[in-house]
């Protein structure tokens, strides 16, 4: 039974999502095949995800041949469109959108599906695209006083990020996107990324379901990123356990790449255990808890798919947006 929404006065009103919990949704893997090995899914896992081949087997194996006839479906309806209307037809990408907090494993489940597409019969061509790319530089942030909001909507370059997701989708012979480099902290000056008309682009950061905003003139909302999306998936867990997360990965990082004396990061390399772990619980509670309650979490309802963890950081259930 679909789970039910509440309301103020009279019955409650129906979800639009089915639920299921992980074996039921195993089961829909139905006969999909799996090409990934155990070098594939430790090369694709990120930093503190628990991401096995059981994982990939019994909820990625499902999500990938849902995507297969999302993918079919929406080329046949294109076809439909483009003879209606008497045009001649052009390969139009299939975007797919994955959203979801800080430290909740949506990069790992980004590229998770990037690999498990490129792997289908047909072998289409597969970008992947973060939105890191598209924030600020950090010499902007810091002129328009929102370095300490960095993540948020407003620290992006929205238009260029809806210019590219707009013309990948138009079938534009080359697209070309900002470089973020985490190690640095900024954009890479005179670096870009290359898209040319990939089969199936996935778009992956904090805020890409985030609705239109209405115009300042009062004609209404305009557009946003997720108007191009034809496939969703917000990455879910419970805050409390985003935040153990993000906390254990903070500590991870100190050993790793804030060791790097290029890191932006590198003053807290030589943090002690119990210094390090207030610096993040300090970054977590004034930066990325607000957005992810004020910006992130509100567009979960948005999605198609959400992915439910569970304290373990693996997926426990998982529902899908009815049509």
């Amino acid at each position: 039974m679909p789970p039910m929404a509440s309301s103020p006065s009279g019955p409650p009103i129906p979800s639009p999502y089915v639920e299921l919990d992980r074996d039921d949704w195993a089961r829909l893997r139905d006969q999909h095949p799996m090409h990934l090995d155990a070098a594939d899914i430790e090369r694709l896992r990120g930093l503190g995800d628990r991401l096995d081949m059981a994982e990939v087997e019994q909820v990625y194996l499902p999500i990938s041949r849902l995507l297969s006839f999302y993918e079919r479906a929406t080329a046949r309806l294109h076809q439909v469109t483009t003879d209606f209307l008497d045009e001649r037809a052009a390969r139009t990408p299939f975007l797919i959108g994955v959203a979801g907090s800080v430290a909740v494993g949506k990069s790992t489940t980004a590229r998770i599906l990037a690999e498990l597409i490129r792997r289908w019969d047909t072998r289409p061509s597969v970008e992947l695209v973060t939105t890191d790319g598209f924030l600020h530089a950090n010499a902007v942030l810091e002129r328009r006083g929102l370095m300490g909001r960095k993540g948020f909507p407003e620290s992006y370059d929205r238009r260029a990020l809806l210019r590219f997701v707009s013309e990948v989708k138009a079938g534009r012979a080359e697209v070309r996107a900002p470089v973020y480099s985490h190690l640095v902290y900024d954009i890479v000056p005179d670096e870009q990324i290359v898209v040319r008309r990939p089969d199936v682009l996935v778009v992956e950061g904090l805020n890409v379901l985030q609705p239109p905003r209405a115009h300042p003139n009062g004609r209404g909302p305009g557009l946003a990123v997720s108007d191009f999306f034809d496939f969703s998936v917000y990455v879910d867990a419970h805050v409390g356990d985003i935040k153990r997360w993000y906390v254990e990965r903070f500590l991870s990082l100190r050993r790793t790449a804030f060791a790097d004396p290029e890191s932006h990061f590198h003053r807290y390399a030589s943090l002690s255990d119990e210094a390090a772990v207030d610096v993040a619980v300090d970054i977590w509670d004034s930066i990325n808890a607000p957005n992810l309650m004020e910006n992130i979490l509100p567009t979960r309802s948005r999605a198609t798919l959400v992915l439910l963890k569970g304290p373990e950081h693996t997926v426990d259930r998982v529902r899908l947006r009815r049509l």
